[in-house]
């Protein structure tokens, strides 16, 4: 458990992040408040270093999010009316992070390297899918997962060079953030491999089931985003235990 003075520094930097991304439009109230209560939880139960991970991935977010937007609006593929997310956005994105950090928490092993792992995991392929999705739909190159049969961008499934290309970038830097902000060890540790491919799997994995169940209506891409960042958490933790 953090110590007041660091809980204070949580309670501040999240209200300041809320604050700030809706004062810019980055987020909805709604959005705004569930943010403030995903970092929380993050934060203390987990730790500063935690935090930083998720505020990090949050910040790309943004930027990828408004990076060409006015193309992304002529081909009706951006988020929001002005790039904003909302609540739906903010709860897809960190319920799995917060998660983990709960059950860390609950099994006082949040300090450890498998926990570690597993949040900047999670946290790398929200940020691959989050990048590959904004940076992707404005190629105008882009094929179905499963057929490759091109369709328009911005298809569920669909994949293309650019995308693919930021995706595995996005997990990189998720990936080397998340490890210097938890664990303040050298990135050349080949453990950082684990969150890197968990990152690109989880979003390839993403395409697959956007090309097949979300199109069917059968999952919400929301659902979609929250069910392969806790594959590709649980799946480090499996990795970890291999390898150790």
């Amino acid at each position: 458990m953090l110590d007041p003075g660091s809980l204070a520094l949580v309670l501040v930097l999240c209200t300041m992040l809320s604050v700030l991304s809706y004062w810019f439009g980055l987020l909805s109230a709604s959005g705004a408040v569930a943010s403030f209560m995903v970092g929380i939880i993050i934060g203390g139960l987990g730790s500063i270093g935690w935090l930083l991970t998720l505020i990090a991935f949050t910040f790309l977010g943004f930027f990828v999010t408004k990076y060409r937007f006015q193309a992304k609006k002529k081909l009706n593929v951006q988020e929001g009316t002005k790039g904003e997310r909302t609540y739906r956005n903010v709860l897809a994105n960190g319920l799995v992070p917060a998660a983990v950090a709960a059950i860390s928490f609950v099994l006082g092993m949040q300090g450890s390297e498998i926990a570690g792992l597993a949040f900047i995991s999670a946290v790398a392929v929200a940020a691959a899918d989050t990048t590959a999705s904004e940076l992707g739909v404005l190629s105008p190159n882009t094929y179905l997962i499963t057929t490759l049969e091109k369709v328009p961008p911005g298809t569920d499934g669909g994949i293309s060079t650019a995308g693919t290309a930021s995706c595995i970038a996005a997990a990189a830097v998720a990936s080397l953030v998340g490890w210097l902000a938890i664990f303040r060890s050298s990135p050349l540790d080949p453990l950082i491999a684990v969150p890197i491919v968990m990152g690109v799997a989880g979003c390839m994995l993403d395409s697959v089931i956007g090309a097949t169940a979300e199109r069917s209506g059968k999952v919400t891409k929301l659902q979609n985003n929250m069910m392969t960042m806790a594959a590709g958490s649980a799946l480090s933790v499996v990795l970890y235990l291999a390898l150790a």
